[in-house]
């Protein structure tokens, strides 16, 4: 199932699985942390989106890792760099297929926003979160504001099961402490009633952390004119279009 995040004013309904591993790309097994995300997987999602909106067959397959990850897909726009889509999943997609799925998906289907259109594509922001490190803690303070994501799982007051995530830059961006970030985390996962303590004990919380990284479209533009051909894009390089 398709999950709304990033700070966003809808809920995420959330019902997959996380207890998978995740595979390590280190060539040194003792490195305590290696990064699998790229920028390379950003142009990819540019390269996506573009061939899409101007009508040219999609780009080939990147020569990026293909291992499965949860991920997520995040476009901003404009200077001050408000949410104009995003999308992910908590179910480990092949990056190739899933990165190409939920480009378009948060592009064009969040909810909360119209279809992308070509005339914003010059200020467009997109960032790739994989997801990783996935844990189950019995208190729901039991996380760190600016490093962990958390997913809620709780009980609504009609006796139903939501779900409702935020990706880990969210609580930070945002400035909230652990409170604040769980109460709004209850709000757009639909809750109505009045938040006590013992409500929020009753919430069962799984945190993660996210690699991250995020291209602007003047980036991409440079990475494009570097790799063109590398990379066997088939149609014609997009327009330099620089916003002031």
């Amino acid at each position: 199932m398709d999950v709304n995040c990033d700070g966003c004013p809808g809920c995420c309904q959330l019902r997959e699985p996380h207890g998978f591993l995740l595979p390590c790309h280190c060539q040194n097994k003792s490195q305590q942390h290696c990064m699998v995300v790229s920028a390379e997987m950003c142009c990819f999602c540019f390269d996506v989106l573009y061939c899409h909106l101007y009508g040219y067959q999609p780009p080939r397959s990147p020569r990026f890792t293909n291992d499965p990850y949860p991920l997520f897909v995040t476009w901003k726009i404009g200077r001050d760099k408000r949410l104009r889509g995003c999308i992910g999943t908590f179910s480990a997609m092949n990056l190739h297929s899933g990165l190409r799925e939920y480009t378009l998906t948060s592009a064009l289907k969040d909810s909360r926003f119209p279809p992308m259109t070509r005339d914003e594509l010059p200020r467009l922001f997109c960032s790739v979160s994989l997801l990783t490190n996935f844990e189950d803690v019995c208190d729901y303070l039991d996380w760190e504001v600016g490093v962990h994501g958390i997913r809620i799982e709780f009980i609504n007051e009609k006796g139903s099961k939501r779900t409702a995530t935020y990706l880990p830059e969210v609580a930070k961006e945002q400035g909230w402490d652990h409170i604040q970030t769980i109460d709004s985390l209850l709000r757009k996962g639909g809750y109505k009633a009045p938040i006590t303590n013992e409500f929020r004990k009753s919430i069962k919380l799984t945190r993660y952390r996210s690699e991250k990284m995020t291209m602007s479209y003047t980036e991409y533009l440079a990475h494009r004119q570097h790799h063109h051909f590398q990379n066997g894009i088939g149609h014609p390089l997009p327009p330099y279009n620089h916003y002031s």
